[in-house]
């Protein structure tokens, strides 16, 4: 008679991986943001984890989670699991030579920035194949299967960062509104067109530009930017540009700044390639008809 006893079983990848990102997100909503599930499954997961462990990775309070002393501990090394798994997933897909280059962008950068610099990518490079996806917010190349990503946010300086441009805000309005704006204080009695993604741009430009003023709060609201963008471009008003995003209406005269002043927002157009061994050198075509375009 064989003897064949069973073998003891570890915890699904899926739990490994809900752990991981929640001590790395710091909650389980943020965890269920970056894995596509809802936050009730990044909890089930975590607790049959802490079961299958006989110990507690998070405290659960009224406020939210917090690491035990336990899961601060033995975090860093799923850390580093799932980033050495990412990278050689990329590396699969270096070596099996894919030519679709895959970029994650901010809807408003997709639309506005990195459309118009396509053509020039497809013309001068057509083995490529040019996949891109408009996502809220930057995806962690280390995990996700990306190549480039393009966001409008605070540089981190890391080496696989690239700042294309720094974050410049100022109104912007067809000529013929221009005409009737003298001076900042004018806007008072002007339509502001407001954006829903930086909803304090006004408030920002108006306290460099315009001290003791503060611009109005009523107008058009939009969720995209670059809606936004084209009703500014119709005559429905004034709206705060970013210039990365607006400069080729202003080169073409459709839009005009009307003052002269500008804000810095302290971000900027971060071009991310993955970190990995080699990525940016792969990229390197790529990204320099991007910075051409």
């Amino acid at each position: 008679m064989s003897v064949s006893p069973p073998r003891p079983k570890g915890p699904p990848l899926n739990a490994l991986r809900a752990f991981e990102a929640a001590a790395r997100l710091g909650g389980f909503a943020n965890a269920a943001d970056e894995l596509c599930v809802t936050p009730g499954a990044v909890s089930q997961h975590i607790k049959a984890l802490e079961e299958w462990i006989g110990a507690d990775l998070f405290e659960r309070r009224s406020q939210g989670v917090r690491l035990t002393s336990f899961g601060s501990r033995v975090a860093p090394g799923f850390a580093a699991a799932f980033d050495a798994m990412g990278g050689a997933v990329h590396g699969m897909r270096s070596a099996a030579r894919q030519k679709t280059l895959h970029i994650a962008a901010l809807p408003s950068v997709a639309q506005l920035w990195l459309s118009p610099r396509l053509p020039l990518v497809r013309a001068r490079l057509p083995q490529l194949s040019l996949s891109v996806s408009a996502i809220e917010s930057p995806p962690n190349l280390a995990r996700e299967l990306f190549d480039l990503s393009l966001f409008i946010r605070p540089p981190t300086g890391a080496a696989h960062e690239l700042i294309l441009a720094q974050d410049a805000i100022f109104p912007v309005c067809t000529p013929d509104i221009a005409a009737r704006l003298g001076e900042p204080q004018d806007l008072l009695n002007e339509t502001l067109l407001h954006d829903a993604l930086w909803p304090g741009d006004w408030a920002a430009w108006a306290a460099s530009a315009m001290p003791g003023h503060s611009a109005p709060d009523r107008g058009p609201r939009f969720s995209l930017y670059s809606i936004a963008v084209e009703e500014a471009r119709h005559g429905a008003g004034v709206l705060m540009g970013h210039q990365c995003l607006v400069q080729s209406a202003l080169d073409s005269g459709a839009l005009v700044a009307p003052f002269v002043q500008k804000v810095l927002t302290g971000k900027a157009l971060v071009l991310e390639h993955a970190g990995f061994a080699g990525a940016r050198d792969a990229l390197a075509p790529v990204i320099a008809l991007l910075k051409q375009g």
